[in-house]
């Protein structure tokens, strides 16, 4: 009973939320760029959605803070992975946060060559230690902007058809996500040249609990 109480708990925060991001958009101060920060900071799982929904799969993903002497930003590296083969991710990056301005904040996305052999950074942190920010590849046109709610909650995507991908015969992606303190709600979407949709979810993101 308990996992279905905070479950239905949940998605209904979701909902709340999906609604709420039409509120309008407020100023972003040091304290809502470090809050942002801290929110996407942990390890989720998308575990609650998946037994509600067969359509959603039980991933997890973790967000790690690193180089936090840095005073370029602030830097997460992510791996996300089917729960059942955390060892081998299907999706690593690099974000890094800058405030682009007083509405504004913008997660700059990289990747890096050979990325499984970083695979459970997340767990091993001496994993990490042989790279730094020069090793990584931008990913042009894959940044999300991201802006404060009169409501306090997080809300980005990335612009119109920016991001180019090649996955499934797509020919760029699109990114949106919600974060709050307890959540994050992501929807990943690659489209072919005609608009049609090739890949990602189709009824709504994936929601994603904070576990940590």
């Amino acid at each position: 009973m308990k996992k279905v109480v905070s479950l239905v708990f949940y998605l209904i925060i979701t909902a709340g939320a999906n609604a709420q991001s039409k509120s309008e958009s407020s100023a972003i101060s040091k304290s809502d760029y470090q809050l942002l920060y801290e929110f996407m900071s942990g390890v989720f799982s998308s575990e609650a959605q998946s037994q509600n929904d067969t359509d959603y799969y039980d991933i997890r993903l973790h967000m790690d803070q690193i180089w936090t002497n840095r005073t370029d930003g602030y830097w997460l590296y992510v791996e996300q992975a089917m729960s059942t083969n955390l060892e081998k991710p299907y999706r690593q990056r690099f974000y890094r946060l800058t405030q682009k301005n007083d509405h504004t904040i913008e997660s700059i996305v990289y990747t890096i060559q050979d990325p499984l052999r970083f695979a459970g950074a997340w767990n091993n942190k001496d994993l990490l230690k042989s790279i730094n920010p020069d090793s990584l590849e931008l990913r042009a046109g894959c940044s999300i902007l991201i802006h404060k709610k009169s409501d306090g909650i997080f809300e980005g995507s990335t612009s119109n058809k920016d991001c180019p991908s090649n996955l499934r015969g797509a020919s760029y992606a699109t990114s949106e996500v919600i974060i709050n303190q307890t959540l994050m709600v992501s929807w990943d979407r690659g489209y072919d040249s005609a608009d049609k949709q090739v890949w990602g979810a189709e009824k709504g993101g994936y929601v994603f609990v904070k576990m940590r």
